[in-house]
């Protein structure tokens, strides 16, 4: 019989629950709760319109009753991870000294599960601060393969997600990200390179390159973050991970005539 006292270190059950490390230890950001309405109304205003820059969202703001100035925005835009579709400034490149890899997939035909998977990160706001979030998804099935929590923009919890994927459906031919400095690091495309898969990347804001994973941050966010306030990380954790299991399970996809992602993959993968 095994005892109840037996107790599992913090490592282990960040582990069994897909948190980060350091997510454990998270203390609310130290931003005013005007700022993080505000980052709660930019989140909600970038889905629906994600072309706006920060004069864009500044207009918008002022538009509503806002006395906000382009300052703010842009510091919390960048905070959020958000930027405009168009070209950005040269000031927002990656880091100069990363690779960039080709887009691979324009006018590739995607119809098996583990041909092409894709990942990108998203802000999640809490009651009194926010996490980032990062999924991996099966680019023909839209299944979630992993995700992960983190109250930073941290390699490692995207390396980890990458891992936890790998471990669990194998080993895709092709991985797509976005080009932000967490996915062109040297640890990010060496985990790739190490497994010989192939690397392909957006264009600068060319969102619709990834565009299913952008759909899936949208539905999430209107049909659980924003239904939701959570209380902290932990509650965050438990409602988003029962909608990404409905997602996955339950929630019919129409690019797949009604079937779930699960089904898709579970079947071509059998095949």
């Amino acid at each position: 019989m095994i005892s109840s006292k037996i107790k599992l270190s913090i490592t282990l059950q960040c582990q069994l629950l897909s948190i980060a490390h350091s997510s454990y230890y998270y203390q609310p950001k130290g931003e005013a709760e005007f700022n993080l309405q505000l980052m709660h109304e930019i989140d909600q205003q970038f889905l629906k319109t994600p072309y706006y820059g920060v004069q864009q969202m500044v207009y918008h703001f002022n538009n509503n009753g806002y006395a906000i100035g382009p300052k703010r925005i842009r510091r919390l835009m960048r905070l959020m991870n958000l930027q405009a579709i168009y070209q950005s400034p040269k000031t927002s490149d990656p880091n100069p000294q990363h690779k960039i890899y080709p887009y691979l997939l324009r006018n590739m035909t995607i119809d098996q599960v583990n041909q092409v998977w894709c990942t990108d990160i998203t802000y999640i706001r809490l009651n009194k601060g926010f996490l980032y979030l990062i999924a991996v998804m099966d680019w023909h099935s839209r299944k979630v393969l992993s995700w992960k929590l983190s109250n930073s923009m941290e390699r490692g919890f995207c390396t980890q997600a990458v891992i936890n994927a790998i471990d669990v459906y194998g080993i895709p031919t092709i991985f797509n990200t976005d080009q932000g400095s967490q996915f062109t690091s040297n640890e990010f495309t060496g985990l790739l390179l190490g497994h010989d898969i192939q690397i392909s990347m957006d264009g600068k804001g060319a969102w619709r390159d990834n565009v299913f994973i952008e759909r899936l941050w949208r539905s999430l966010k209107y049909e659980c973050v924003y239904l939701h306030e959570f209380t902290d990380g932990w509650d965050a954790r438990d409602k988003i991970g029962r909608w990404i299991d409905h997602y996955n399970s339950q929630r019919p996809h129409a690019f797949h005539k009604g079937q779930t992602p699960d089904t898709i993959f579970n079947l071509n993968r059998a095949a």
